[in-house]
């Protein structure tokens, strides 16, 4: 009977090790909220940044009240998102998309990337044309650094 509990005791042991290895590992990434938006004040989001097994950088973003884009002032056509990198560098790394699935409301947009460079900020601008180098000066949102 000692040998039949020490046997379940191991096996439970090394079953909580693992779970708690797991999450462990999960929660490394980071989760920033967005800043208050003077543009969309309604807007609201997060920013989730995984490092992930090939050393890259995992991006997902998911934002509500987002307005769209050509009611703001003046009219845009695509909010672009932005990186910074810990090496100070803005880069341009795609365009939000919008949420227009059954049930779904037209203020939800999300967004998702991979990258090799390690974010130090992300920030929305609205712009013209989702292909610009620099961004323009209507930022929608922005995390602080982290």
């Amino acid at each position: 009977m000692t040998i039949k509990f020490n046997s379940i005791s191991s096996k439970l042991f090394t079953g909580v090790s693992v779970l708690i290895m797991a999450l462990s590992l999960h929660s490394c990434g980071k989760n920033v909220s967005f800043q208050t938006s003077s543009v969309v004040p309604a807007a609201e989001g997060d920013v989730k940044v995984n490092k992930d097994s090939n050393k890259n950088y995992l991006i997902k973003i998911k934002i509500s009240n987002l307005a769209e884009v050509s009611r703001l002032e003046p009219s845009k056509n695509v909010y672009v998102v932005w990186m910074e990198t810990d090496e100070s560098l803005i880069k341009n790394i795609g365009q939000v998309k919008s949420d227009t699935g059954f049930m779904s409301s037209k203020l939800k947009a999300s967004f998702e990337t991979v990258t090799s460079f390690k974010p130090s900020k992300i920030f929305i601008t609205a712009e013209d044309h989702p292909d610009v180098k620099s961004p323009g000066m209507q930022m929608v949102l922005s995390t602080n650094r982290f």
